[in-house]
This record gives C-alpha cells, sequence and structure tokens, in this order.
C-alpha cells in the first residue's frame, strides 16, 4: 500500500532509539524526508541518517526553548512542515509509593511526558495549518486509562496528554490538522528492558531477576508477549498518512490485549 509520504516533511522527537527511531526509519523509507530530535543522538539514528532522509537535531525538549528550536529547524531545512510525530518521554518507577514521589519528580514526569509535546505542538501547529492536510500523531501510553501506582506520576501524565491531543483534534480539525494517539503497552525497548528501565528497577526492588518481570508484564497480555517498536511505527504511518484522512480525534491501543476492558 502507497502511504503517499514521499517528500512529506515529518518532525519526530525523541528519535535515537526505540519506538523512535522505528518510527523516524519508516517513514524516511517511505520517502518521507525526517527531522529527528533528540538530546543525545546515537549511532543508530547516525546510521539511518547516512543511508535516508534523515537529518538528526540536537535538542533538549525539557527546556522551554527546545520545541521551537527543533521546529523552527524543520521549517528552515524544508520550508514547511506536514507531519508530527511525539514520541519523548520517560518514566522512573515509584518503587516506594506515592509518598516518596516529590515536587521534583512530579515536574520531571510532567516536562518530558506532557509539556514536551504540548510546547512542540504549539510551535509545529502554526505551520501545519498552512498545509491543505497534516497530521498530528502523539505517542501516549496505556497507562492513560490503567493507573498504575508503580508509575503514578507518569500515569496521570499521559493521562493529561491524551486528553490534549483530543482537544486539539477538535479545534484544528476544521483547519486540516487530524490529531491522533497511539498507546502502547510494554515494547520492547530500554524503557522497559535497559539496564535502568523498569524490569531491571523493580527486580532490583524486589530482589527479584529482571528477566522474571519482564516474563510477569508478558503473561499479563492476551499474546504473551511485549510489542515490538515497529509494530507501533507501523501503525503512526498508517495515521500519518492520508490513508486515513477522516481519521482524527482518536486513540489506538496496541497492547497484545493488555486492557480487558471496553
Amino acid at each position: 500500500m502507497d502511504l503517499h509520504l514521499t517528500e512529506k516533511v515529518a518532525v519526530v522527537t525523541g528519535a535515537s532509539k526505540g519506538i523512535g527511531l522505528a518510527i523516524t526509519r519508516a517513514l524516511a523509507e517511505e520517502g518521507a524526508l525526517v527531522i529527528a530530535g533528540s538530546q543525545h543522538g546515537s549511532a543508530e539514528l547516525d546510521l539511518l541518517a547516512d543511508r535516508l532522509p534523515v537529518a538528526p537535531v540536537r535538542v533538549d525538549l525539557t527546556e522551554d526553548s527546545g520545541p521551537d528550536a527543533l521546529i523552527d529547524a524543520a521549517v528552515a531545512r524544508y520550508e514547511h512542515l506536514d507531519i508530527l510525530v511525539n514520541n519523548v518521554g520517560g518514566l522512573r518507577p515509584r518503587t516506594a509509593g506515592y509518598l516518596s514521589v516529590s515536587d521534583q519528580d512530579w515536574t520531571w514526569a510532567l516536562t518530558i511526558n506532557l509539556l514536551a509535546a504540548a510546547r512542540t505542538m504549539r510551535a509545529a501547529l502554526p505551520h501545519l495549518i498552512r498545509r491543505p492536510q497534516s497530521a498530528i500523531v502523539t505517542v501516549s501510553s496505556v497507562n492513560a486509562v490503567l493507573p498504575d501506582p508503580l508509575v503514578i506520576d507518569y500515569s496521570a501524565a499521559k493521562a493529561a496528554l491524551t486528553n490534549l491531543c483530543k482537544s486539539l483534534s477538535k479545534e484544528f480539525g476544521a483547519q486540516g490538522v487530524r490529531v491522533n494517539t497511539v498507546s502502547p503497552g510494554p515494547v520492547e525497548t530500554d524503557l522497559w528492558l535497559g539496564a535502568e528501565g523498569v524490569a531491571a528497577t523493580v527486580a532490583q526492588a524486589e530482589g527479584a531477576q529482571a528477566a522474571d518481570v519482564q516474563a510477569g508484564a508478558a503473561a499479563q497480555t492476551v499474546t504473551g508477549r511485549f510489542t515490538k517498536p515497529h509494530e507501533v511505527a507501523d501503525l503512526v504511518l498508517l495515521l500519518a498518512s492520508d490513508r486515513s484522512a477522516n481519521v482524527t480525534g482518536a486513540d489506538f491501543v496496541v497492547d497484545g490485549g493488555l486492557i480487558t476492558t471496553l
């Protein structure tokens, strides 16, 4: 299926690894011109930029000026913008419970998971509305509707993020901008499986093995496994393309059946 993404200008945040890297690769392989924003970059992203139309941009989106700088870089390079993918985010398991979560912890979680996307969309929308058709796809989380004390601040931030995107879909839909969210469950990335990821952190707190924590999380899904980054990317590309031209204000869950309610 041709997704009609050739020479569409796309900005992806958190593009250096995991889901963001998979989205960047998939967009570029479909012919899109990708501005890949990340704080530190990565060797994998650099290799991608060597063979595909990917332009890495080092930017800290937790800084007030970071989102504007990223969008300015995209427009300076290509003169317009068609697609924004908000992917940057992060979590820190709160193994000591809610009472251990400080104001500083809350500020960090809300900034990286909500305000970074809110500011990036605010910077991008004046450019997106100038295009005949444009799209924002935001990577949220099942925790937006599946609150979990272990990631209480992350859950709250993602719930606000999904709510924000729904509101923006209503305000800007008539101006040709579609806004949708994708909500993954556990994904095979460093956020879950890295040395300081969820599995390792929970295992250390419980005196268990990270592999056992991972297996327990996978067992809660119907499919019995974590989602792979490219499976999230495939859905993001469909939502970014005009193949879903009348889809907006929707949230799409990619969780292997983890959420069992309607």
